[in-house]
């Protein structure tokens, strides 16, 4: 072992599920990945999901703190292996890898082969062709569960959140747990790792044991928001907004807790769908909630709706303060309704094709000095339009952050530049600065620096 970042000298795993059996092609297909670009992006996603339960949320900090690591592909007949040298010691438990992280492992390499394989992402425009293929990245990963009903709830919320907030989110996963329903998150700490653990002791007492615990992820966040142990179904998708678009047509309903800028991205991006005349008369809850001592932050992401989008968005989301229990009866009241419908239009259950997504949310935001400053934020745009540009300003900010390429972007060029109407500004920068005091920005105990800067 290494004293000074404790990590395994080296191991070898093998496949298991369906990653064992492998034509030559595919085998062929995986030793590609071994090479080049595509390699040393799956390298940091190993790294990433080997580092469990990690303090820093920073793609960077995590590549320094072993930079040793490696990972080889070992073709064998029967599959393919992995090798690991200097891995995180917190992987494994007596020399031995352990059993959720391993599993994860492998969907990291499922995932990446797929993607730059046999697809490439970056060339897809047309809105439904892009839908396709987020369809056929879930296909593949096996979270489809056909012949039961609607049941899947997504929970949306922060890394960075205090323990108060913490176990508000592991009560209402209790809740929904013991309503039958499964769980969907970002698959980080937080706000993504409560409601699973609260629905897996949920799960317990009613005696499920194959209940779905699902973790969404990207290349670029996956560093700063590793998986947690209790996800046991993760999933990469290539960029956020394809991430995004995975939780919504998966997802029956959305609970939105206490978090940061990503997650104001979140709630921008299912308004922006919602908000769509055609997305109007089919039912989806979404529903924003915390404790008593997070009635504040609330309030103020209500607010700056409000402002930004008109007091008509309030129709979209229900917020309910400091109420596991009924948190849990109108979610699954409303996945009822979400049922009862798709059913009388004979649409798919596991999958939400009838939702109409502008493709300003669809196609991939990059979030360059030159793009976060040309942001179209003017309250005189079409209110879709303006949410899809207030979530772009927000993904910019989380890449800042967190994810490797803003991190380098804001240490080359300096800080973004966000500027608009004088008064959404004022809103936008109070929203913000709110953020940093509650220390939503990075994990407790981090040093947070802005990465923006709000022009007024």
């Amino acid at each position: 072992m290494n004293n000074q970042a404790k990590t395994i000298d080296r191991c070898i795993i093998a496949a298991r599920g369906g990653m064992t059996l492998l034509s030559q092609q595919e085998v062929n297909k995986m030793m590609a990945v071994g090479q080049g670009g595509v390699y040393e992006l799956f390298r940091k996603c190993c790294l990433a999901v080997l580092n469990c339960d990690a303090k820093e949320d920073d793609a960077v900090a995590v590549l320094s703190r072993y930079p040793n690591f490696d990972v080889k592909l070992v073709p064998r007949e029967r599959g393919i292996h992995l090798e690991f040298m200097n891995a995180p010691a917190q992987a494994f438990v007596d020399g031995k890898m352990i059993s959720g992280i391993r599993d994860s492992i492998f969907s990291v390499l499922r995932d990446i082969v797929y993607q730059y394989t046999e697809h490439d992402a970056d060339e897809l425009q047309d809105s439904f062709d892009i839908t396709n293929y987020v369809f056929q990245i879930l296909r593949r990963s096996e979270v489809h569960r056909y012949g039961i009903d609607p049941n899947l709830v997504v929970c949306w919320g922060g890394h960075s959140i205090n323990r108060v907030e913490y176990q508000y989110t592991k009560d209402v996963g209790y809740q929904l747990g013991l309503r039958g329903a499964d769980i969907c998150t970002g698959c980080g700490t937080g706000a993504m790792k409560g409601p699973m653990k609260g629905a897996s002791v949920g799960h317990a007492k009613q005696r499920i044991i194959d209940g779905r615990f699902i973790g969404l992820t990207e290349p670029g966040i996956i560093a700063a928001e590793a998986p947690n142990p209790i996800v046991n179904k993760l999933i990469i998708m290539p960029d956020i907004e394809k991430r995004l678009e995975a939780f919504v047509r998966l997802g029956h309903g959305i609970i939105v807790f206490p978090g940061g800028v990503g997650t104001a991205e979140e709630i921008l991006y299912l308004i922006g769908i919602l908000s769509h005349e055609k997305n109007r008369q089919i039912p989806y809850p979404f529903i924003m909630t915390g404790p008593k001592e997070s009635a504040d932050y609330f309030h103020q992401i209500d607010q700056f709706l409000r402002f930004a989008l008109g007091d008509d968005v309030a129709r979209l989301y229900e917020i309910i303060i400091d109420d596991p229990e009924m948190v849990a009866q109108k979610i699954m009241a409303g996945i009822d309704q979400v049922k009862a419908y798709r059913a009388k239009n004979q649409v798919s259950y596991f999958y939400n094709w009838a939702l109409e997504i502008d493709e300003s949310l669809q196609l991939p935001f990059i979030p360059t000095h030159e793009n976060m400053a040309d942001l179209n934020l003017h309250l005189n745009r079409p209110k879709g339009k303006l949410a899809s540009s207030l979530r772009q300003a927000f993904s910019g900010i989380v890449a800042g952050n967190v994810k490797e390429f803003g991190v380098r972007q804001i240490k080359e060029k300096g800080v973004y530049q966000i500027n608009g109407d004088v008064q959404l500004m004022e809103k936008l920068d109070d929203l913000l600065q709110a953020f940093i005091t509650q220390q939503r920005m990075k994990l407790p105990g981090s040093e947070y620096k802005p990465v923006f800067e709000v022009v007024k």
